[in-house]
């Protein structure tokens, strides 16, 4: 199995497992559910590799991989991604700090490759180095070593527990394919969905897709088995033991017992049967972390150009202008009244945008991929021209997801009534961020300061009186879940 007996008894970061949290009594409670037998392994795999899929494989294996005969985690990703040159060279960098990382390498007989790569005698693939525990869009925190499985028959086929980390635009593809590696099977695996993303139908009806949609879709898997997991979290901090916390949703039969297995001391999971409201957040979150940071970055090239040139720190930003941490607040202040105005949308008594969800949009706000983005976009490191998968962070999930809300949302079909005119409109017309930040990022008719200019719009509508309509029963369309 994966990793020296020693590995499995030590956390990356040298904290000791012994046992000391019911491990194992957990691990045999999830097996007699599943109705294991002795010697069989509860087979936990993960399919695809990015930051969160990586760290949860990670995770479970710091957790569970010393209990080799009773448990066998493993990760798909697929094979031929080369690793740059550059980021050779500042994993060999990774590596000479971190002397644990170093030593383990070392014994393995695994540490000579990184040198000839940083060399440029040797080229690294991204499945080679995941089994040491180096995911590529996450260089800078080393994971345990894990199991690395290319083929998606041989990591699928005979799996008790799926674990979704592909990306919400590539769900539907990879699980079309797993679904003719399970046509043979008695019964279907569990599955558990980090993706935060949705896609959007338009024909013959305006519906809303989300990646659990999807999978039961093309698996034929039911519901019961199909659950999400999100929460505030950054994967590097979660497995740098930063305390954190996430829901498990879906039915009632399995999300408490993956619940309790699932849970760590310092990484605290909750069951929740909102599993719709909960995805769909998880799209959304993306969708208004790309816009915060550049409505951040371009008050900061404003207060820049307006303030002293030796003040280039971004906390300065309201000691130039009295405007940066106002700006901020009413920027939250209608990107959450726009998420309350959409999930009421797709359900008729959503969970509240409190608690974990709304720690969830904060910490995607404060940090994340989506946010380092939109903050890329702003200062004209990046351009929109380079796509949405970016070299070392993965696939940028908030950028699908603003279209396809912002397809859904312009159906005439979905009109609801204007607050001034009392005319029908298409809800995305009281959705003036996302309409933003679709004219930036998709149909580029605006530039990124275009965020600005929408917050400072005199016909904006208070937040409340948006929230005020989504709460109206009459708003709720079953139809965008293909519901009659």
């Amino acid at each position: 199995m994966v990793g020296s007996i020693e590995t499995m008894n030590v956390h990356q970061n040298g904290w000791s497992i012994h046992n000391g949290n019911g491990l194992e009594e957990k691990l045999d409670e999830l097996r007699s559910l599943l109705g294991k037998a002795d010697g069989d392994p509860l087979r936990i795999v993960g399919v695809g590799a990015g930051a969160w899929g990586s760290v949860f494989a990670a995770l479970l294996q710091d957790s569970y991989g010393q209990f080799r005969q009773k448990v066998q985690i493993r990760i798909w990703r697929r094979p031929g991604r080369a690793v740059d040159r550059a980021t050779a060279e500042h994993l060999f960098e990774v590596i000479n700090s971190r002397e644990d990382v170093l030593r383990r390498l070392i014994r393995r007989c695994a540490y000579l490759k990184y040198v000839e790569a940083r060399l440029g005698d040797r080229t690294l693939y991204a499945d080679e180095i995941l089994k040491d525990g180096f995911c590529l869009n996450m260089i800078d925190t080393p994971l345990c070593p894990l199991k690395v499985v290319t083929n998606l028959q041989e990591a699928v086929w005979d799996a008790d527990i799926v674990v979704n980390g592909v990306p919400s635009t590539e769900t539907l593809e990879v699980f079309e394919e797993i679904s003719h590696y399970w046509k043979e099977r008695i019964t279907m695996p569990i599955i558990i969905s980090l993706a935060k993303g949705i896609e959007a139908a338009l024909q013959p009806v305006a519906r809303i897709i989300t990646p659990t949609q999807m999978i039961n879709r093309v698996t034929g898997a039911s519901m019961e088995n199909i659950l999400y997991l999100g929460g505030p979290n950054i994967a590097s901090e979660i497995y740098n033991k930063e305390y954190a916390n996430a829901r498990i949703c879906g039915a009632e039969k399995w999300r408490k017992p993956l619940a309790k297995f699932l849970r760590q001391p310092h990484f605290i999971v909750w069951d929740n049967s909102d599993l719709i409201t909960h995805e769909v957040m998880g799209g959304l979150k993306n969708v208004y972390a790309i816009g915060a940071f550049i409505c951040y970055e371009i008050l900061w090239l404003l207060s820049s150009c307006l303030g002293s040139r030796l003040m280039i720190r971004r906390g300065m930003v309201a000691a130039l202008t009295n405007e940066s941490a106002t700006s901020k607040s009413v920027y939250f202040a209608h990107c959450t009244s726009e998420m309350i105005f959409i999930t009421h949308l797709l359900a008729e008594e959503p969970e509240k945008l409190a608690g974990p969800l709304l720690s969830d949009t904060y910490v995607t706000l404060l940090k994340g991929r989506n946010a380092w983005y939109g903050q890329m976009l702003a200062k004209g490191e990046l351009n929109r021209d380079m796509g949405d998968s970016i070299s070392g962070k993965g696939m940028i999930q908030g950028v699908s997801a603003v279209k396809a809300f912002y397809e859904l949302l312009s159906q005439p079909s979905l009109s609801v009534l204007h607050p001034d005119g009392k005319k029908p409109v298409a809800p995305v017309e009281l959705c003036p961020i996302l309409k933003t930040l679709y004219k930036i990022l998709i149909s580029r008719e605006n530039s990124s300061q275009a965020i600005l200019q929408a917050l400072r719009d005199e016909t904006l509508n208070d937040p409340r009186e948006r929230i005020e309509i989504a709460q109206s029963h009459a708003f709720y369309r079953p139809s965008l879940l293909g519901q009659p």
